[in-house]
């Protein structure tokens, strides 16, 4: 029996599938079975490995072949096991030797002429190889997206032909030589000296990439929410490279890495409101990551909020408090990391234009109260910045030569100098303290304290946001370079937390 090495993934957990290959004797029909629990792409494979034989003018073997999938109680979907199948019956056929290829992970799906074609989830495998201590062989438009794990025991053909040659010594293959431009800058990002008016709105924004908070922005239309959404990742600091690489891992999994290469800017996913759970939670067949692991150290935009399914939108409540997401379905349950930073945005009605008495229709405010109540109190409470955005007065859309705007990279020093302050003094951004470890940066005065208390009483602010007070009054400090939290961060704090019903009618 012929045994080599694929893997699946299950989430960020890792089962390495041996792939058992079996020549019966006795029988002059030739047979081919696949069996092991596994979807229909696994199924196919036989024609696809039987085709590519032909094309290597391998003789199909006049005996019954057996392909154990093992473990068989674990599912096995997607077609990169056609490699790993294909390898073990060339091994079988004394072609190729097992005990070199036992030595590597394999995947790769298999082309009807034998070429090897790409597949997600080369990146995390060739981790998990590396890890492990084995080698990899995976396609060769792959080969660089496995080096960039750090793995050195690498091979990429580009035919099974080639992966032949290269075992019986007739052309090795070389190193893979590609590289991937890890430091493309994103110039799909506007400036956000390109928005006029809205001071009160970029400094909330401002907070929110210094501390990594969640946001929500209500206001008219066009009055800018989604432009200075679209412009937050311009000011937020560079990833590390364990997000780089944390990131890339999970868009290889989803088989969207770019490419150009790693993910090296941060994600920016904005989500339609058509969305269903499934694909901002993830799932499918296969357990694949939806949006909320997409957006994994970036961005997560909803525009028009209300306008998402509720239940769509109650999937958010657990990992903006764990920064994971759990996908439980009937055959699997995958777990995925999903710290993401929330930014919303919403009218206050389903006109748009609450509180504008040219403008605003004659149901007003009832149709507001339907339309907010949309949103749970749940949902609202776990977003720390909650900021009305005015509509802008046409005087203000000619910028002045006396006080030119600033430019997305002024905020930015003022953002990465913040959260360099952060991770120096507690190991992670604002908006993960909790604890101990919250009560240790914030060390609220007496007096700060008894403002606090007093005024979370006389606004019914819950538990969770007496504590989001204190985190964006952290945030504030750290931006202006302050080793304390004073009287004047506190109540700018608290001017952000939903303690009423806003300007517009929203309840907050």
């Amino acid at each position: 029996m012929i045994s080599l090495n694929s893997i699946i993934f299950n989430g960020m957990d890792a089962t390495k599938i041996e792939v058992q290959v079996q020549l019966a004797s006795g029988l002059s029909k030739p047979e081919f079975y696949i069996i092991g629990l596994a979807d229909r792409a696994v199924k196919e494979s036989a024609e696809r490995v039987r085709n590519a034989m032909s094309a290597l003018n391998v003789p199909w073997p006049p005996r019954r072949l057996t392909v154990n999938l093992s473990p068989a109680d674990v599912e096995k979907s997607g077609s990169h096991f056609d490699l790993s199948i294909l390898c073990g019956i060339l091994c079988a056929l004394g072609i190729l030797p097992q005990d070199k290829l036992s030595k590597y992970i394999i995947m790769g799906e298999i082309g009807l002429d034998g070429s090897i074609l790409k597949t997600a989830g080369v990146l995390p495998a060739s981790v998990w190889a590396k890890q492990n201590n084995m080698g990899i062989i995976c396609p060769a438009a792959q080969g660089a997206e496995a080096k960039l794990s750090g793995q050195t025991d690498i091979l990429a053909p580009q035919h099974v032909l080639d992966l032949i040659n290269h075992f019986q010594g007739a052309c090795p293959l070389e190193f893979p030589s590609d590289t991937y431009s890890n430091n493309a800058p994103d110039t799909k990002i506007g400036d956000l000296a390109d928005v006029y008016g809205q001071q009160a709105a970029k400094r909330a924004l401002e907070i929110a990439a210094a501390g990594g908070h969640a946001m929500l922005m209500v206001g008219p239309p066009g009055s800018g929410k989604t432009m200075l959404a679209s412009r937050l990742p311009g000011i937020m600091p560079d990833m590390t490279t364990e997000e780089i690489l944390e990131t890339s891992v999970i868009y290889s999994m989803a088989g969207k890495l770019p490419n150009n290469g790693l993910v090296t800017n941060r994600p920016f996913r904005a989500v339609h409101h058509t969305a269903s759970p499934v694909s901002l939670a993830g799932g499918g067949s296969d357990a694949k990551p939806g949006e909320i692991s997409l957006a994994h150290n970036g961005v997560l935009f909803l525009d028009e909020l209300p306008e998402f399914n509720r239940s769509t939108l109650e999937i958010l409540r657990q990992p903006m408090e764990s920064g994971k997401i759990m996908i439980s379905r009937a055959r699997h349950n995958a777990t995925y990391p999903a710290k993401f930073q929330l930014i919303a945005a919403m009218n206050p009605c389903p006109c748009g234009h609450l509180g504008n008495a040219a403008l605003s229709c004659t149901r007003a405010p009832r149709c507001a109260e339907a339309y907010q109540n949309k949103i749970s109190g749940p949902l609202l409470d776990r977003i720390d910045l909650h900021v009305d955005v005015d509509a802008v007065n046409p005087w203000d859309m000619k910028p002045s030569p006396d006080v030119p705007n600033e430019t997305s990279a002024q905020i930015r020093e003022r953002v990465v100098a913040a959260r360099n302050r952060q991770i120096a003094r507690q190991g992670c951004v604002n908006a993960q303290l909790d604890g101990s470890a919250l009560d240790n940066a914030t060390n609220l005065t007496t007096e700060m304290t008894e403002f606090l208390n007093t005024a979370a009483q006389r606004v019914g602010l819950s538990a969770r946001g007496y504590n989001r007070v204190k985190r964006i009054a952290r945030t504030i400090a750290d931006l202006a370079g302050r080793t304390d939290i004073i009287m004047d961060d506190l109540i700018e704090a608290l001017s952000y937390r939903p303690t009423n019903r806003g300007k517009y009618g929203v309840k907050l």
